[in-house]
């Protein structure tokens, strides 16, 4: 049985279209003060109950999440698998300076204590946090649906590059998978979301390039990376990521920017309305793999890379 949080409806309908199955119902009541409470309007009861939902701001998004599980372990569901498309708070891995919280390892707990089963995810900001689950994690890679776009477009002199260094093995994944050299951009920051400064190691003269990234937020690395790669005599600069967050002035740098396109997955919905992004969608990866851990089948046995 497979249900749907607030947030990721529209993503949980077309899984449940891919797989030809209902999407489950359940309800959610409001109160005045701000407080919620997550019904199943039907039984669970011996059944594997798989939970759609990303956990992008606001922090309702998780909340949620939290006590569909909680309702469903009550309701004696079988199993209770959370598919988190886009994981929340993953940038907060590690200390990265002294007296600050490691979130994405808090909200790890928060999950196993409310009672999953099994995590579905996508493109984690870094791949050692799915140590942080005590239950199994699928890792899937956004990488199954982009490649083919990136081969659709028949690019002549293919260079795939990152719009800084922390995601050198992604791009170099891609990279190595189409033949084709790896560019890198070495940035420095003032602080969180602004960029002080940004130097291309590599040559892109001439090359139609493709910026590699895991998501974007405010866009102001993978524009300013864009631009310059064009002052370095790029002939066309699109990125890729997996991850639409695309907060604050986001969309107007997207615009404004030399990005011939940006391409996401649909894994956060995007509402703003910018002719240079698109989003392709990520259902069929996560119904196939729905229905192989359904079906004790091998999941990486559909990666492309």
């Amino acid at each position: 049985m497979i249900f749907s949080g607030t947030a990721t409806k529209y993503l949980a309908e077309k899984i449940c279209a891919s797989l030809g199955c209902p999407l489950g119902n359940m309800s959610v009541t409001r109160f005045a003060d701000g407080e919620f409470e997550v019904c199943f309007d039907e039984s669970v009861r011996g059944r594997d109950v798989f939970l759609v939902q990303s956990t992008f701001p606001s922090a309702d998004n998780l909340m949620e999440l939290l006590l569909m599980i909680d309702a469903a372990k009550r309701a004696s569901a079988k199993t209770v698998n959370a598919v988190i498309p886009y994981f929340g708070w993953a940038r907060q891995d590690r200390k990265s300076k002294p007296r600050v919280s490691i979130a994405a390892k808090l909200v790890a707990d928060m999950l196993s204590v409310a009672g999953i089963s099994r995590v579905l995810t996508m493109d984690l900001h870094a791949d050692q946090e799915q140590g942080f689950f005590n239950v199994p994690v699928d890792h899937l890679y956004a990488s199954s649906v982009i490649i083919p776009y990136i081969k659709s477009l028949n690019l002549e002199n293919l260079v795939i590059a990152t719009p800084d260094v922390g995601g050198a093995k992604r791009a170099g994944a891609y990279a190595k998978y189409f033949d084709c050299p790896l560019v890198l951009c070495n940035k420095k920051r003032v602080k969180a979301n602004e960029v002080a400064s940004m130097q291309v190691i590599g040559d892109v003269e001439g090359a139609d390039v493709v910026l590699i990234d895991d998501m974007v937020d405010t866009a102001g690395t993978i524009t300013k990376a864009a631009d310059l790669m064009m002052e370095h005599g790029a002939r066309s600069v699109r990125a890729c990521a997996s991850h639409c967050v695309m907060s604050g002035p986001a969309s107007e740098r997207v615009q404004d920017s030399a990005l011939t396109e940006i391409v996401f997955t649909d894994s956060i919905p995007y509402s703003n309305r910018c002719a240079k992004v698109k989003q392709i969608t990520v259902a069929d990866i996560f119904a196939q793999t729905i229905r192989r851990v359904l079906d004790n089948e091998s999941i990486s046995s559909q990666y492309l890379i």
